[in-house]
């Protein structure tokens, strides 16, 4: 069974080295429609009546500089909490899988499909890639962010048509399969209740799309700034600092999902001119606070490294068992 439906007709859609193409099962007139595979890798699986602009999503210019920021590893110890989190939940999973009464071997086991929304130029995505799932959707709306990602993964030779493995014992290595992908959050193009986990890394929260694609026992991770975040950054460029409600949405994953537990991490950021541009370029404060004001902090940066604590939550829940 297929894991990926298409986003034009929803019918069964097989992925290929060239080309994906669904079956037109579903559709009125039997079509099957074709997505290219691109040469870096990413297939694009956005219509354009989901598009709300012509380039929807991060710029170029705010990807690059989160490259950059990200790549420095001033977001390491977030990075490191997330993926800790995602090794314990699928270490459970296999632990109940283990204890079951007939004996579940891995070639019998169903595989793990995790989807990384909003994944961006994959910072976090290539990391968790390490943490035990079998397939790894990297999604969002973003093409060249995708398209980073892409590149990132086939030099890694984690896409999903090529083969990883170990230079020693030639077995398949022990990292996902990795199948980036232009699409929308709203109407992802995946078989229902095929997944078994999601993280959203400050990236929107649907609850409608996560619980239609989420298994019966799925996983939901979440990362959003915590109170306090950057705190001195903001109140350079802003008059009135507004504190973040972190934990705003999860009544609105209450009818679906269930809070498991609730993890905070921060870090204290002393940060060069460069990567105090590259910080604002890659926030909304980019365009939220005044230029003179972002013109001031930079320039008194050039002479005195800037201070400040970026401060994080992460949010662990399991999609509610139906009653």
């Amino acid at each position: 069974m297929s894991l990926f439906i298409c986003p034009l007709c929803q019918s069964p859609m097989q992925p290929a080295a060239d080309t994906w193409r669904c079956d037109g099962s579903l559709h009125p007139k039997q079509t099957a429609h074709p997505f290219d595979v691109a040469r870096q890798g990413y297939v694009n699986l956005l219509p354009v009546q989901q598009k709300k602009s012509k380039a929807p999503g991060d710029s170029q210019q705010s990807i690059e500089a989160r490259k950059r920021f990200l790549n420095a590893g001033h977001y390491q110890p977030l990075q490191t909490l997330i993926c800790q989190k995602m090794r314990e939940l699928l270490a459970k999973n296999e632990s109940v899988a283990d204890s079951a009464i007939e004996p579940i071997t891995k070639k019998d086991s169903k595989a793990i499909n995790w989807l990384d929304i909003g994944c961006g130029e994959g910072y976090y995505t290539q990391a968790m890639a390490q943490t035990g799932m079998d397939t790894l959707i990297a999604a969002d709306i973003s093409k060249p962010a995708v398209v980073e990602l892409a590149k990132a993964s086939k030099v890694a030779g984690r896409l999903w048509y090529q083969q990883v493995k170990d230079s020693v014992t030639n077995a398949t290595a022990k990292s996902a399969v990795i199948y980036p992908l232009v699409t929308s959050a709203a109407h992802l193009p995946l078989r229902a209740h095929s997944i078994k986990g999601i993280s959203s890394i400050f990236s929107p929260i649907l609850p409608d799309a996560f619980n239609d694609v989420l298994a019966a026992d799925g996983y939901l991770i979440i990362a959003k700034p915590d109170i306090g975040h950057l705190a001195t950054m903001r109140e350079a460029l802003f008059d009135n600092v507004r504190e973040h409600d972190s934990d705003k949405f999860l009544h609105e994953l209450a009818p679906y999902f269930t809070l498991m537990g609730t993890e905070h991490v921060s870090t204290e950021m002393t940060l060069s001119a460069a990567d105090l541009a590259d910080l604002m370029t890659m926030t909304p404060y980019a365009y939220r606070a005044l230029n003179e004001k972002r013109q001031a902090l930079l320039a008194a940066v050039e002479t005195e490294s800037f201070t400040t604590q970026a401060k994080f939550v992460v949010y662990i829940l399991q999609k509610t068992a139906a009653e």
